[in-house]
C-alpha cells in the first residue's frame, strides 16, 4: 500500500536520510522507531509531500508522491508534528475550515467521526478550553475525515496519560480491524508500539538498521533472567555450555539447549542458584541491542 524506495535527504549538508526503504502492506500497522534525529519525521514529511527528497520516491497504492502528489495524498489522513488549530474557534468550526481545504465540508461525515472519537459533548466548545487529550482526538477526527486508506501518525500518544494512550491504541486497532486501514506511525513508546504494530523498522542516524515482525521478536535464542552467586564463576559455566552473558543477571542459551544441565553444573560447582527463569525477548531488547551496536538476528 505504501512503498518508500531509497530515500536520501540532507539539510544544510547534514544527512537526515541515507538510502531508507520500507514497505507497508495494505491493512498493516507499521511502526517507525528511532532516537530524536534518526529520520522518522523526515520520512513522514516526504511521504506527505511536505519535504522533497534529494533522491528516491514514495508510492501510495501505486501512485508516486513526486509525480502524482495530489492523487496519492487523497488516500491519506495524517497527524504530523504538533496539531495546530484556531484556539478561538470551536472544534466544529475548525473541522469545517480544515475540510474546506480538501473535499469540502460534509456535516454528516463530520458528526459521525466526532462521535467516534468521543468529542460530541465538547465539539462546539472553544478549542482553547480543550485538554491535550481532547486536542489529540480532534486531530484524529480531522485526519479521518477524508476517509483515508492510509493513516500517518507522528508521535500520536506523546503527552497522553495512560488512559488516553490505551484509548488511542484500542481505537486504532478497532479501526484497522473494521475498515482494513493501513497505519504508519512513529513513536518512542516501545511498549505501545509492540502492542499495536505488525512490523517495525528502526532508524539510526538516517539509516534503516532493522526491519521485522513484532510477533517474531522472540527468536530461536532462549533468554533467561538469572540470580547466580558468585557471578564470575557462573559466567564461566554459562560460556562452557555455549551460552552468552547479555548483562548481569541476563543470559541466552543456544536454541534447543536444555538449561537443566547448566543449573546442575552450577549447583555442583558451588554456585548458588536463586533464580533461573525464561524471559520473552521484547521490542525494547531489540531496540537497545541495535542502539548499543549488538548484532540483531533480523
Amino acid at each position: 500500500m505504501l512503498i518508500a524506495t531509497h530515500l536520501h535527504k540532507s539539510f544544510g549538508g547534514k544527512p537526515a536520510l541515507h538510502d531508507v526503504s520500507f514497505e507497508v502492506k495494505r491493512g498493516e500497522i507499521y511502526g517507525l522507531l528511532g532516537h530524536n534525529g534518526a529520520g522518522k519525521s523526515t520520512s513522514l514529511g516526504i511521504i506527505l509531500g511536505m519535504v522533497m527528497p534529494d533522491s528516491g520516491d514514495v508510492s501510495i497504492d501505486g501512485l508516486s508522491i513526486l509525480s502524482h502528489r495530489s492523487q496519492a495524498l487523497r488516500k491519506v489522513g495524517a497527524i504530523f508534528e504538533a496539531p495546530a488549530f484556531f484556539d478561538y474557534l470551536s472544534g466544529w468550526e475548525n473541522l469545517r475550515i480544515l475540510m474546506s481545504y480538501s473535499n469540502g465540508f460534509d456535516a454528516k461525515a463530520a458528526r459521525a467521526v466526532v462521535d467516534r472519537v468521543g468529542l460530541s459533548k465538547r465539539i462546539h466548545s472553544k478549542v482553547r478550553t480543550y485538554s491535550h487529550g481532547m486536542r489529540q482526538r480532534l486531530a484524529l477526527a480531522q485526519a479521518l475525515l477524508p476517509e483515508p486508506e492510509v493513516l500517518l501518525l507522528d508521535e500520536p500518544t506523546d503527552g497522553l496519560d495512560p488512559e488516553g494512550i490505551k484509548w488511542f491504541r484500542d481505537f486504532i486497532l478497532n479501526l484497522r480491524d473494521e475498515r482494513g486501514l493501513t497505519v504508519l506511525f512513529n513513536s518512542h513508546l516501545l511498549a505501545e508500539v509492540e502492542l499495536m504494530c505488525d512490523r517495525v523498522a528502526i532508524l539510526r542516524e538516517g539509516k534503516r538498521v532493522f526491519e521485522g515482525s513484532v510477533s517474531g521478536l522472540q527468536d530461536d535464542t532462549p533468554m533467561f533472567e538469572v540470580d547466580l552467586e558468585p557471578w564470575g564463576m557462573a559466567c564461566g559455566l554459562i560460556h562452557s555450555a555455549g551460552g552468552q552473558v547479555l548483562a548481569t543477571g541476563r543470559i541466552s542459551l543456544p536454541a534447543g539447549v536444555d538449561p537443566a544441565p547448566l543449573i546442575e553444573a552450577c549447583v555442583r560447582s558451588g554456585v548458588k542458584v536463586r533464580a533461573f527463569a525464561p524471559i520473552r525477548r521484547s521490542l525494547e531488547d531489540v531496540y537497545m541491542e541495535i542502539l548499543n551496536g549488538a548484532p540483531s538476528p533480523n
